[in-house]
């Protein structure tokens, strides 16, 4: 698969021309592209930990991973299918639920900050400082010339992280009304999924066609060159998770990173332990 194939091109976006069914690039069925995803994980693992090493020797360098999508649309299973290939200890997860009162009273961008990766980690955000268009719009809780001032702050801000050796890889994950209503339906169904559905994501369906203009917009204003989008198919649940597995590969693989050099003498620490007495 070549991860650019869901890279977003320039220009406005209409996700209505994006099959989020579709399987581009992969050939194989269900089960194949599972072990497809199982096969990235020597490889993912390696750079990863590469990256950490960096990270505790004072490069600056991190990853990351912006995940954005509807309710359904897979964060979760992401997370762990595909995120989960990897060191658990390089990894930093947020998860952004509606603002509290103390980030209310500060900038938007004021418990994004908060929450980036470490020099070293791989970063994800389940959701993200994109919930301030997208549920803003949608919803009116501000204005328009809000929403529109957010967007060219979030390209400056996302620039800035680059400045300062963060890797941003933004991926909305594309579903389906009927899949999703499907995914619903079989929280429903399942006592021990009970605890996952939430009623309000029944009132959200609602405004579908709202949330995709705002999503459109969203992508439109801030698919820069610096922070690009890739739009994911995601009614697939495996092929979604291997072709983020793909793309993070892809970058790590970017960043043409190298185990650090050793600040030591190798050669004398290494004397020392076999000329020293036997330990009892």
């Amino acid at each position: 698969m070549t991860p650019h194939l869901h890279r977003l091109p320039p220009g406005p976006v209409d996700l209505t021309s994006i099959a989020p069914d579709a399987k581009p690039g992969f050939d194989g069925k269900k089960q194949e592209g599972k072990s497809a995803l199982f096969a990235l994980g020597d490889e993912l693992s390696d750079l990863q930990e590469r990256l950490f090493a960096e990270g505790i020797t004072g490069a600056r360098r991190r990853v990351l991973l912006v995940l954005q999508g509807m309710d359904t649309s897979g964060k979760g299973g992401v997370l762990r299918h595909t995120v989960g290939l990897v060191d658990p200890q390089g990894v930093k997860i947020t998860s952004f639920k509606a603002p509290t009162e103390e980030e209310r009273r500060h900038h938007f961008l004021w418990r994004v900050s908060r929450a980036l990766p470490e020099p070293g980690y791989i970063g994800v955000f389940d959701r993200s400082h994109y919930e301030d268009v997208l549920i803003a719009r949608v919803k009116g809780s501000v204005e328009e010339r809000t929403v529109e001032s957010r967007y060219r702050q979030i390209n400056e801000f996302e620039a800035e992280l680059a400045q300062d050796g963060v890797t941003v890889l933004k991926c909305m994950l594309h579903i389906s009304p009927e899949e999703q209503k499907a995914r619903l339906l079989a929280r429903l169904a399942k006592s021990d999924k009970h605890w996952k559905f939430d009623p309000s994501d029944v009132d959200e369906r609602e405004r579908w066609p709202a949330y995709r203009e705002a999503y459109e917009l969203a992508l439109e204003h801030t698919n820069t060159e610096i922070a690009p989008w890739h739009v994911i198919p995601s009614d697939r649940k495996w092929y979604r998770n291997l072709a983020i597995g793909e793309l993070l590969l892809d970058t790590l693989r970017g960043m043409a990173l190298r185990w650090p050099e050793a600040d030591y003498d190798v050669d004398e620490q290494r004397q020392r332990l076999l000329g020293e007495v036997a330990v009892k």
